[in-house]
């Protein structure tokens, strides 16, 4: 069967990348996590100092941009790649409340967007990848064979990201991850450098009442009739 590009974009917390995960270990494709490029960039930020609640020196983030070395590494234990940061395994750091506030801001920067985009252009070039993130289907892979734009109510967003921190030991409250989604949400959507938007020929599917299950075998029949057509 001829290999393909998946891009898969939408809303935070619509559970993009589990998706992406499943369908890459079902089809045997590589799977990159572009929001995990973010954040890395962003923990990266707050680490140096460069960004907090009242700060951002996106000179000196820009500036240090050439230092930076990100990766994906395959942990057979998990079954999916995680993210290093220079060398430095950052998978649990860049997945919390912390990083997610100040994401959307760092990935408004233009350069920072070019430098991954650059970068996840080159991991697809050769196919057989899925790939999530908030402009794969507009931007990174305009010509993906196979384009699906996730989206669910905030409220059902904000539930599944706060019981997701809760499941992780975080402590924050219901309110404070429904503010940061419906931030990030406007962020997102009115960023002047590649705003997330659906793509013309994208697919659309609102899982506000799907289960992960019924999500994945509706995706992965698209998958299969746009093989066919191939």
């Amino acid at each position: 069967m001829k290999k393909i590009t998946i891009a898969i974009d939408g809303f935070s917390s619509t559970g993009k990348s589990t998706l992406a995960k499943q369908l890459a270990n079902n089809l045997g494709y590589v799977y990159v996590d572009t929001g995990a490029m973010y954040r890395a960039v962003t923990f990266f930020a707050m680490q140096k100092g460069y960004i907090n609640a009242d700060f951002f020196d996106k000179e000196s983030l820009i500036n240090s941009l050439p230092y930076l070395i990100l990766q994906f590494k395959f942990n057979a234990d998990l079954g999916f790649a995680e993210m290093y940061l220079n060398d430095v395994n950052v998978e649990t750091e860049i997945r919390t409340i912390e990083v997610s506030r100040f994401v959307s801001k760092v990935a408004e920067v233009s350069e920072v967007r070019a430098k991954l985009v650059e970068q996840q252009q080159e991991m697809g070039k050769n196919k057989g990848i899925v790939m999530d993130g908030r402009d794969i289907g507009t931007v990174v892979f305009p010509n993906a064979e196979l384009k699906i734009f996730m989206t669910a109510s905030a409220t059902t967003r904000a539930q599944r990201r706060y019981d997701e921190l809760i499941q992780k030991g975080d402590n924050v409250t219901f309110e404070e991850v429904l503010k940061n989604v419906e931030e990030r949400d406007h962020i997102d959507t009115h960023r002047e450098d590649s705003p997330l938007e659906v793509a013309q020929d994208a697919i659309e599917i609102d899982n506000s009442h799907l289960n992960r299950e019924e999500q994945f075998a509706l995706v992965l029949e698209l998958v299969n009739d746009t093989t066919k057509t191939l």
